[in-house]
């Protein structure tokens, strides 16, 4: 056997082997998340360690207290998802709004430092969340805006443009501008070139930029808790999550039945935009 066909067989069986461990290490805690949330809490405590739950002990109980409202005696997940549902989506639709233009500006025109400003817009990230959190509270708290979706909303879309410009520039840039060329001897505008032609063509790039953003505000955390904290009634999931996992008398089958709740929206738009999400990440990477 030569050298290449040995280091060709070797790196295939190890290439399968890494493979294979890091599907068990991502699949492993959420497949026994999901297993603790099906067991009553009494199975749970006869046998802890078990990878499997037997029919006698299988019971959806612990999502029909989930999703049950408080008045009710559930724990309301139900308005949680609404509220992350409404906070998301609109971040999303808000940061592609604004991050579109911005990203097809800077792929596009020329203009002073225009090199630069990808770098400034990533510089943005070099501030922790927690040096912000004061200032903008104090900031919508003086619009009354402290307390409503719409304001943390209008926070999250401060977080995500500049990653999102960043995102989509990278895209943008791999489009040959001769067909921009074509679209104005045909008579569109810059701005219809840009709805008509670059848009459909960067579908790949703004679904995996909305993924992305999307997932950021489902499970943000800090500023949620800072301006919604006092208004149960607008919590989001990562909140009721939270109220849970300090709760003494929540069993922990419903606790993880709550985490089961906040995570399978996103496994399951991941899923749905697969194709579109591989393309628009690997979007940028060849320079040739």
């Amino acid at each position: 056997m030569s050298r290449a066909q040995f280091e060709e067989r070797f790196f295939g069986v190890l290439r399968w082997i890494v493979i294979a461990f890091l599907a068990v290490i991502t699949v492993l805690p959420f497949y026994y998340m999901l297993l603790l949330s099906l067991k009553p809490i009494d199975a749970l405590l006869l046998d802890p360690g078990s990878l499997w739950v037997s029919t006698k002990d299988f019971t959806l109980s612990t999502y029909r207290d989930v999703l049950r409202s408080t008045d009710d005696g559930g724990q309301g997940f139900l308005k949680f998802l609404l509220n992350s549902a409404l906070v998301s989506l609109g971040t999303v639709a808000l940061t592609l709004l604004a991050a579109v233009p911005g990203a097809y500006a800077i792929s596009r025109l020329k203009f002073f430092g225009h090199r630069q400003v990808s770098a400034l817009f990533l510089a943005v990230y070099l501030f922790p969340a927690t040096l912000l959190a004061v200032p903008l509270f104090v900031v919508f708290a003086k619009l009354h805006l402290s307390s409503s979706l719409v304001g943390l909303a209008i926070v999250y879309v401060a977080q995500t443009v500049p990653v999102a410009i960043y995102m989509l520039k990278n895209y943008l840039v791999t489009i040959p501008y001769s067909i921009e060329e074509a679209a104005a001897l045909d008579g569109l505008s810059r701005l219809q070139t840009l709805r008509k032609v670059i848009l459909p063509l960067a579908l790949p790039s703004l679904m995996a930029t909305g993924l992305y953003v999307f997932m950021i505000a489902w499970n943000e955390f800090l500023f949620a808790l800072l301006f919604l904290a006092a208004d149960p009634g607008k919590w989001t999931v990562p909140l009721g999550l939270a109220q849970l996992s300090n709760g003494v008398e929540v069993p922990k089958t419903v606790l993880m039945a709550g985490s089961v709740v906040l995570t399978i929206p996103v496994i399951l738009l991941f899923f749905a935009a697969e194709r579109m999400l591989t393309e628009g990440l690997t979007s940028g990477a060849d320079k040739s």
